[in-house]
């Protein structure tokens, strides 16, 4: 399999009014000719010259599986953060082929950077989506060991998580290691020095590493062309390496796309950048009113686009599933949906004291001080439980 950039033209659109004119660019980049697609939004198969892939039909329906569940998990936990049982969440809806192709395509022992919204990633590693949860009901800070399923915690600040890929990957390489790194991004967070700073020490030192954006059209409510002048993929030859943009809604490529990648850096020629043209159908997190800044008839195109319904139709189409298949997902979603709920409403409370725990290795006078005059104000209060007053929700 074979891997080159393909140059996309387009010059970005003229800012008339945010509602309007994103639409037009949206049909117009998404058209253009660097665009990866091997199942079409009608669910026909197509062939791409630089991009195959074979898969089986317990794999095909693995895939549906895979983003129908990652799907309900996050509808549930958007559910719960309405009734008050999470602080915050940033939902993944519509990005689900961009992650179970990309996170699917990795092997056990390459290692994953994510941002704060890679769901199905986590779902394709084997982390409980139960413990993405608990950070966002404020009782851990990332519920799981990064080195369990070699998926690091979810990073908030912008595009730092570049760098910590970039320098895993430089000691990746210096081990002589048979893996590969990959870092995801929006499309954002390519605004963010960090990530050029990532993009100059990974072409520089030859690392190992995948740079994963997604490209889900809006960082917050700037649109993507206030973000960069060309394609995001294109800036990859800037830096001396290559990339790609696939289409973010179709699985296969994903697939395909990411596991070029990915042995492109094993094998040692380096790193690589896959945008995912994608879109983010809900809102930036449950915090953010999208109808403010983009047109229901934007969501509309795009909602024609959906990365499962395509899957399913191609299921159907070939006759690869049958009603048993879906009603069977249909139950297993039910039930995870369930586990979720109950999981996160029975979430043990750290005790209160416990912020003044692992600051420092070998204790802290200051801290010492702090935890004592804090202990002293909780004591204040009639229940005058220092472990678990002020932990409720």
């Amino acid at each position: 399999m074979s891997v080159k950039s393909t140059a996309a033209g387009g010059s970005p659109a003229k800012s008339r009014g945010r509602t309007t004119t994103r639409g037009t660019a949206a049909k117009r980049r998404a058209g253009e000719p660097g665009l990866v697609q091997l199942l079409t939004p009608e669910g026909e198969r197509v062939e791409h010259p630089d991009y195959a892939i074979d898969l089986t039909p317990e794999e095909l329906r693995g895939l549906y599986r895979d983003m129908v569940l990652t799907r309900r998990f996050d509808a549930e936990a958007i559910t719960l953060q309405r009734q008050g049982e999470l602080g915050l969440w940033a939902s993944l809806l519509g990005q689900e082929a961009a992650q179970i192709g990309s996170g699917r395509a990795t092997r056990p022992d390459d290692y994953v950077f994510p941002t704060y919204r890679e769901h199905g990633v986590a779902w394709t590693r084997d982390v409980d989506p139960l413990n993405l949860l608990g950070m966002f009901r404020g009782v851990n800070h990332g519920g799981w060991d990064p080195n369990e399923n070699n998926f690091q915690l979810y990073t908030i600040v912008i595009g730092s998580q570049t760098l910590h890929a970039t320098g895993y990957a430089m000691g990746v390489a210096k081990d002589g290691a048979d893996a590969a790194v990959i870092a995801y991004f929006g499309d954002g967070a390519s605004s963010q020095g960090d990530v050029a700073e990532a993009f100059t020490f990974a072409a520089v030192y030859n690392a190992p590493v995948v740079f994963f954006c997604q490209n889900n059209q809006w960082a917050i409510s700037e649109p993507t062309e206030k973000q960069s002048r060309v394609p995001i993929y294109q800036r990859a030859a800037g830096y001396g390496f290559p990339g790609v943009r696939v289409d973010g809604n179709d699985v296969l490529a994903v697939l395909a796309v990411t596991r070029a990648a990915l042995e492109h850096a094993r094998s040692g020629q380096g790193p690589m950048l896959v945008e995912a043209f994608t879109y983010r159908m809900g809102a930036h997190t449950t915090t953010d009113d999208p109808t403010r800044y983009r047109s229901d008839e934007e969501r509309e195109e795009w909602a024609s686009k959906d990365p499962i319904a395509r899957l399913r139709t191609y299921l159907e189409r070939e006759g690869l599933a049958d009603e048993a298949f879906y009603a069977e997902i249909d139950t297993e979603s039910d039930a995870l949906a369930k586990r979720v709920r109950e999981g996160v409403r029975n979430m043990p409370n750290p005790g209160t004291m416990a912020i003044f725990e692992n600051v420092y290795a070998d204790g802290s006078a200051l801290v010492d001080e702090e935890r004592a005059q804090f202990a002293e104000y909780l004591s204040s209060f009639e229940t005058g439980d220092v472990e678990t007053a002020g932990t409720g929700h």
